[in-house]
């Protein structure tokens, strides 16, 4: 585990399950329809009950670039992001289309003040984006939106995997100086 400081964030990076997280929000990088079946999503189902995607459903299908927030159901967490990375279930996703989820969950995270968030990789697995490339877009995304708005107390990033933990820790080691 590594954290930085970035203004007042603390950005943490850490091996993890995302739906363990005591975190206000946990981010569901979600389809446009909002069906959790598989990926973090399905897991998130699984794991904090059907509860979860019946609240979602009732607001799709959204665009990519939006988000909706749900109650967290049986997690430890209070709230679910849903942020679209792909229209449809299962689809191979782009670079923009992460980008634009990243910045729709911190969006909507900081519209209903929520002082801490966690992301999973965003699109790095269903979405089929490269770990390396997934962890600079997470990275860059967030820095900018912290530089412009420093309302989050803790921002952590969650890799499932060792080896996207090691790609946002190289990335994290050339972006944010300030490590704690």
């Amino acid at each position: 585990m590594r954290s930085f400081k970035l203004n007042n964030t603390v950005i943490v990076i850490k091996v993890g399950d995302i739906t363990q997280e005591e975190t206000e929000a946990i981010v569901n990088p979600a389809n446009s329809y909002l069906i959790m079946g598989g990926g973090v999503a399905g897991i998130i189902k699984r794991k904090g009950g059907n509860k979860i995607e019946e609240e979602a459903l009732k607001y799709a299908p959204i665009d990519i670039g939006k988000a909706v927030l749900t109650s967290a159901g049986k997690l430890k967490a209070k709230y679910v992001i849903h942020s679209p990375t792909m229209q449809y279930p299962g689809q191979i996703t782009t670079e923009t289309n992460v980008r634009l989820a990243i910045k729709a969950a911190l969006r909507l995270g900081l519209e209903n003040k929520i002082k801490s968030i966690a992301f999973p990789g965003m699109g790095t697995g269903v979405g089929g984006i490269p770990y390396n490339l997934g962890a600079k877009i997470l990275l860059e995304e967030i820095k900018q939106f912290i530089e412009k708005n420093d309302n989050f107390d803790m921002i952590k990033l969650i890799a499932y995997e060792k080896e996207f933990y090691n790609e946002l820790e190289k990335y994290a080691n050339s972006i944010l100086i300030n490590e704690l």
